[in-house]
Formats: structure tokens, sequence, C-alpha cells
């Protein structure tokens, strides 16, 4: 097992990076049409996201910016369920970390 840190993104307080464990034995999404989806609703998502800096970037009223960040956050949601969904169905993780991820993360 190795602790990396994550260079890019995420972070602690105080701007430190946050520690990610990995594990020889992690799961990853197998099923190479679900693994397909996944990443284009993902690009879907980051086309979303782009959209919403063009809105802010052009003084577009906050609500409208509020809603199309809602429709992302939602849209990202269901990306997180659908993984969660492929490792329960995968049958790699036993129930109760699954029931740790979802607590973890959502």
């Amino acid at each position: 097992m190795a602790t990396l840190y994550h260079g890019g993104h995420l972070h602690g307080q105080g701007g430190r990076p946050v520690p990610i464990t990995l594990d020889a034995n992690m799961t990853i999404v197998k099923d190479p049409d679900r693994k397909r989806a996944l990443v284009l609703r993902l690009k879907r998502i980051e086309g979303q996201l782009r959209g919403v800096q063009r809105l802010i970037e052009t003084d577009e009223d906050c609500e409208k910016i509020a809603q199309q960040l809602a429709a992302a956050r939602k849209a990202l949601d269901k990306s997180f369920y659908t993984l969660v969904g492929c490792v329960i169905s995968q049958g790699d993780v036993p129930a109760d970390d699954v029931a740790e991820m979802l607590a973890k993360f959502s």
C-alpha cells in the first residue's frame, strides 16, 4: 500500500495536499461499456462546466449561473452513484466497504 499526494485539485485545510491511499487490490470499472458510458457522462459535465465559466465571464445573471451549477452538481452525483453501482454489481467489494465509501463521499 502506498500513499500519494494529489497534485492538482484536492487540498485539505491550509492548502495541504490530501493523501490518497492506493491498495494493490483496488477496484476498477471492468466493464468496457460502463467505463465508456461513465467517461462520456463526465465529458458532458466538463462541457457544462465550461459553459458555466462562459456565463460568469460574460456577466450573466447569478440565478442562471446557479441553475447551471446545480445541474452540473446533479450530473456529478449521478456519475458517482453510477460508479458505486458498478462496484456493487462487480461484487469485488464487501457491502461494509461500499457503505463506508457512500458515507465518506456522498
